[in-house]
């Protein structure tokens, strides 16, 4: 498992966070049949991973499919940091949306349908080292 600063957070993907808010105040976005009265589920779910829960559904699984994606979210959290997913909210709870987007989640970390999200890499940040160095050699000449 990887340290929690390496995971991605699901809940900091475009719109996520903002569901999140929305099914605080109202638990029946979180609800199974939610998407046919909330139709940014969907839209969300298509902005980032390019299909819908419905399609994700319909997606043909490979013959070695686990079902991950059947089991209750306290049980997939710790698959998913495996992967390098934190599909946790601040305080460490699954997130209420999970069910919405997990299916999708797995199908495009395992490459069977839907994409990830680009994510760049993060540049190495060669001055700040040199930098430190810099202002300790002037603390030292100074006094």
């Amino acid at each position: 498992m990887q340290s929690p600063s390496k995971l991605r957070r699901l809940i900091d993907l475009p719109g996520l966070r903002e569901l999140e808010g929305k099914a605080l105040m109202n638990s029946r976005l979180a609800d199974a049949d939610a998407r046919m009265n909330f139709p940014e589920l969907d839209e969300v779910s298509r902005a980032i991973f390019g299909l819908t829960a419905d399609e994700a559904e319909d997606a043909p699984r490979p013959a070695d499919w686990d079902r991950i994606d059947r089991r209750p979210a306290r049980d997939q959290i710790p698959a998913f940091e495996a992967e390098g997913w934190d599909v946790t909210d601040d305080k460490r709870r699954p997130l209420r949306l999970l069910d919405h987007f997990s299916v999708q989640l797995w199908l495009a970390i395992r490459g069977v349908a839907g994409t990830l999200p680009y994510q760049a890499e993060a540049e190495p940040d060669f001055g700040a080292a040199s930098l430190a160095a810099d202002a300790a050699r002037f603390r030292k000449n100074k006094y």
